[in-house]
């Protein structure tokens, strides 16, 4: 019985497994944070062309 419980005190290779799992996990949030900044900056320039588009059109249409 102790040198299974030995044994068991000694064994690290789920602990590698674990490690892998929080360095995936880190690495997909910072991937979501970042598309996410991505994102609301694209959707902010699209705005704006679209504004200076509608505002260049209405500008023709009243010359």
């Amino acid at each position: 019985m102790r040198n299974t419980i030995a044994d068991l005190c000694q064994d690290e290779t789920g602990a590698t497994a674990i490690e892998y799992g929080l360095i995936a996990a880190l690495i997909a949030i910072s991937a979501m944070s970042a598309i996410s900044a991505f994102a609301d900056s694209t959707i902010f320039m699209w705005m704006s062309v679209s504004s200076k588009t509608l505002d260049a059109s209405g500008n023709a249409a009243s010359a």
